[in-house]
C-alpha cells in the first residue's frame, strides 16, 4: 500500500524529471511558462489559438489523472485526509488568493521560475515554502490538530 508518508526516491526522481521536462518543453515550444494557475485561471478569458493550448493543457492535466488511475495499483490512491471539507474549501480558497496575490504557484515560481534563476520566483519560493512550514508547525504542534 502506498502512504502519503512513504517515501520512493526513484518515483520522485522521475516525476521531477518529467515535471522539469514538460516545463522545458512548454517554454522551448510555446515560449510560455508551465504555471498552472495562469494556465487554468486564463482559461476560460483567452480566445483562438490561446484557448486552444490552455485547454489542450488543462485536458492534458486532468487525462493525466486518469490514466493513471487505469494503470496504478487498486491501492495507490488510499490517501486519509485528518480534516473535514470546510477545511478542505477554506484552504484551497486560501492557496487560490496565495496565487493571485503572488502571481502565479508552485509550478510558476518554484519550477519554471527558480530554473530561469528569477529573483522574483526565488524569493516567493522561498516565501510560500516558510508559510508552508509554520502553518504545519502551528496546526501539529501549536494548536495539536
Amino acid at each position: 500500500m502506498y502512504t502519503v508518508t512513504q517515501f520512493t526516491p526513484w518515483t520522485a526522481l522521475a516525476g521531477g524529471v518529467l515535471i522539469g521536462l514538460s516545463a522545458l518543453i512548454m517554454l522551448g515550444f510555446n515560449g510560455r511558462i508551465a504555471g498552472i494557475s495562469g494556465i487554468v485561471g486564463n482559461l476560460m478569458s483567452s480566445r483562438g489559438s490561446e484557448f486552444a493550448w490552455r485547454l489542450a493543457f488543462t485536458a492534458g492535466l486532468i487525462g493525466s489523472a486518469f490514466a493513471f488511475l487505469r494503470v496504478a495499483p487498486a491501492d495507490a490512491l488510499s490517501i486519509h485526509v485528518d480534516v473535514g471539507l470546510p477545511t478542505m474549501i477554506v484552504a484551497g480558497l486560501l492557496v487560490g488568493l496565495g496565487t493571485k496575490l503572488g502571481s502565479g504557484c508552485t509550478s510558476g515560481h518554484g519550477v519554471c521560475g527558480i530554473g530561469r534563476v528569477s529573483p522574483r520566483s526565488i524569493t516567493a519560493t522561498a516565501v510560500f515554502m516558510l508559510v508552508a512550514f509554520a502553518t504545519v508547525f502551528v496546526i501539529r504542534h501549536v494548536a495539536g490538530v
